[in-house]
């Protein structure tokens, strides 16, 4: 696999497609599947759900920053991630949906209003990376995408991710991980064992989570 370049109409559809996938994977939940287990260790469904939720809130701040040039961090502190992802441990199954389906609708509807210039505009991530805005749409479908599969619903695998957001992601955590060789195997299985998700893969060395 090599690196391959992707654009700014192919970040936008991925996130739009892991948007749906996760909002029809939590649309199948009951009240009493928020506090099960998902696939992340240590995090409930819950309070998967109201990161992802909060992600889109914190990624409208960066929108509102390339838009009007105001410093508008995605997160004030750590302390406000880590209280955006504690909501989602006692919040009602239909609160969290509204949250998600609610914030993810205000985040795709600011980056569609995001102009020619201001997409070129520079923003600072959580992680203090300097990036143009043209990532914010990447930032997204990575956070949709791989946590829809996260849910461990069942409804939601690698497998079901679109080939060319994985083989974006593989190149990314590949280049990000130092990699200079991958493992033999299905893309979708290779993407999951690059994030630290599980995979099918044998004998691939265990790695540390991403994401």
């Amino acid at each position: 696999m090599t690196d391959t370049a992707r654009t700014l109409a192919e970040a936008h559809a991925w996130a739009r497609t892991g948007t749906r996938l996760l909002l029809d994977a939590v649309a199948g939940l009951d009240e009493a599947a928020f506090p099960a287990p998902s696939l992340l260790p240590d995090w409930t469904r819950g309070q998967l759900v109201a990161h992802v939720a909060a992600n889109a809130d914190a990624l409208c701040n960066l929108v509102h920053w390339a838009a009007t040039g105001e410093r508008t961090p995605m997160y004030a502190s750590p302390e406000e991630r880590a209280a955006g992802i504690a909501r989602g441990t006692d919040m009602p199954a239909g609160e969290l949906r509204s949250w998600l389906t609610g914030s993810a609708q205000k985040l795709a509807d600011g980056l569609d209003r995001l102009t020619a210039e201001q997409w070129r505009h520079e923003v600072v991530t959580a992680q203090g990376r300097t990036v143009p805005a043209t990532e914010l749409p990447w930032m997204r479908a990575r956070e949709v995408c791989v946590h829809a599969v996260d849910l461990g619903t069942g409804t939601v695998t690698f497998a079901d991710l679109p080939k060319g957001f994985l083989t974006a992601l593989v190149a990314e955590i590949r280049a990000r991980r130092d990699l200079t060789a991958l493992p033999d195997g299905p893309l979708p299985e290779v993407a999951a064992w690059l994030a630290g998700r599980p995979h099918s893969l044998a004998d691939a060395p265990l790695l540390g989570p991403w994401l």
